[in-house]
């Protein structure tokens, strides 16, 4: 049965490596909504958006309107895509850690440390956790992942797909409330106020389930990694050198040290500005959620680590004057040209598909369609993870399709007797669940870019093959532990049951 399903994988794989270079591919997507958009707006293809009660309409993307857009906002399509900034901030910061050997030393020091049969779980949940610090996970975790599996002899691939399993299939699972906990809550509120004028729905509203979930999904993303991902990649035979676990010597001990010690300044002054009520660093609403910490944790991250790299270089003797530094940040860059060019189309793709109307109405008749199809509460469930999932596909933004789909299904399931906060839960798991095989994913492009380093015949083939375990294993047993929940009448989070009393 195991060799069966390492066969459909390297089918999966080798017909989307089939498909043209992933720069071309999210070219040909472009050019395919441009067509759609003609199509539907011919054909008058259309429908109500629930969220705000306005007529969704295909915009025609070939008609002078829709051409002067694309040419006018060509390059701020480009250089909005949000992935973009991001990585090229992050990556100054980590360059110059990479290049005073701070990470070298810090992987050499986990790796003495820690146990060599618990490192897969701890990669997948520090992927997990790593949602509450914004886009980190993407930035740091992963690419760690594959420098740490690589040198303890294993497929950095396969470390990096256990890392993207926590980081984006474990997206709704934490041990601590995010930013996008009130995002959320926020959006369902509005649309329980629909049935229910006084309803609120608090941003703990599924934290029970989330830190439950937190632990499923890092066994289950464990044992995906051992059982069926590292089997199918096999030994590395590429030629990318591997890092070699040493003990460190006295002045990288000495360098470790005094970086713990800036680190934990920063630490220091992070909770000085977050802690009293009237801290610098907290949010205009005053909240520690909305700080900029959280929210500029790209900037934080770029500070912390290029300035931890910085003490570590020049006390480990790595870096002798400015220019060393300044060097390290350069050759961070050179690695980022193949995604320079990858986003490019990529945006322009994303951009197009959002301006035509068509993801919204595919969000909109998915909704549509199970709201009525008359299900049980199991079945009904059931669907509306996969209908979600689905519709993660074409529209990337959580929040974007909850707007949509919150004031069809929460209302529906408040009338059915269910309460907001079960509706919540049940979406964010389908939107979960296919984050590691859509393309729609903002940070899809850098992974690929990732598999890359490590194999150059690496594609979208590769990517969605070695993820579509995790994607089904994590859809089983998410679904299997809502529905227990349920079963058992657990609470989803404080003052968060599964029934609405009207």
């Amino acid at each position: 049965m195991k060799l069966k399903k390492i066969n459909i994988l390297g089918g999966v794989e080798k017909v989307g490596n089939a498909l043209p270079h992933p720069a071309a591919l999210f070219g040909i997507f472009g050019l395919l909504t441009l067509l759609l958009s003609l199509i539907g707006s011919y054909l008058q293809w259309g429908g109500v958006n629930p969220g705000n009660g306005e007529t969704i309409t295909i915009v025609n993307l070939l008609s002078r309107d829709g051409l002067h857009r694309i040419l006018n906002e060509m390059v701020s399509s480009y250089t909005s895509f949000a992935p973009l900034g991001i990585v090229m901030v992050a990556m100054l910061g980590i360059g110059i850690a990479e290049s005073s050997g701070l990470i070298k030393a810090s992987i050499n020091l986990l790796l003495n440390k820690a146990p060599k049969n618990s490192v897969t779980f701890l990669i997948v949940f520090a992927g997990i956790l790593s949602n509450i610090a914004s886009d980190l996970g993407y930035i740091l975790i992963i690419p760690l992942a594959g420098v740490i599996f690589h040198s303890l002899g294993r497929h950095p691939i396969a470390g990096m797909a256990a890392a993207f399993a926590g980081v984006s299939g474990g997206f709704s699972a934490n041990l601590f409330i995010g930013t996008i906990d009130p995002l959320l809550a926020g959006l369902s509120t509005e649309a329980a106020q629909i049935v229910n004028p006084d309803y609120y729905v608090m941003p703990t509203a599924n934290y029970y389930f989330m830190v439950a979930s937190t632990f499923i999904i890092s066994i289950i993303g464990t044992w995906v990694t051992k059982a069926i991902v590292e089997p199918r990649l096999g030994k590395y035979t590429g030629d990318v050198e591997q890092e070699e676990i040493a003990k460190l010597n006295a002045k990288e001990k000495k360098g470790i040290k005094w970086t713990g010690v800036t680190f934990l300044i920063f630490v220091g002054l992070i909770a000085l500005g977050l802690i009293p009520d009237n801290g610098i660093l907290r949010g205009a609403d005053n909240t520690i959620l909305h700080s900029p910490v959280l929210k500029g944790f790209i900037a934080v991250l770029f500070l912390v680590a290029g300035t931890c790299g910085v003490v570590y270089g020049y006390i480990s003797g790595a870096f002798k004057k400015h220019e060393d530094v300044i060097t390290g940040m350069n050759t961070s860059f050179k690695g980022l040209i193949s995604f320079l060019v990858l986003v490019f189309f990529a945006s322009q793709f994303v951009a197009w598909f959002k301006w035509s109307n068509l993801g919204i109405l595919i969000a909109v008749k998915g909704a549509a369609f199970l709201q009525t199809a008359g299900f049980g509460l199991i079945p009904l469930v059931i669907m509306f993870i996969i209908i979600s999932g689905i519709i993660n596909m074409f529209m990337g933004s959580a929040s974007a399709k909850w707007a949509i789909m919150g004031p069809v299904f929460i209302p529906m399931f408040m009338l059915l007797g269910y309460s907001p906060e079960l509706s919540q839960a049940v979406y964010r798991i389908g939107d979960s669940v296919t984050n590691l095989i859509s393309p729609m994913m903002s940070f899809f492009a850098l992974i690929i870019v990732y598999f890359e380093k490590y194999d150059s015949k690496s594609g979208i083939g590769s990517l969605i093959a070695t993820m579509l375990p995790y994607s089904i294993a994590f859809f089983i047993a998410w679904t299997l532990l809502i529905i227990g929940w349920i079963l058992l009448g657990l609470p989803l989070g404080p003052e968060a049951g599964l029934f609405y009393h009207g």
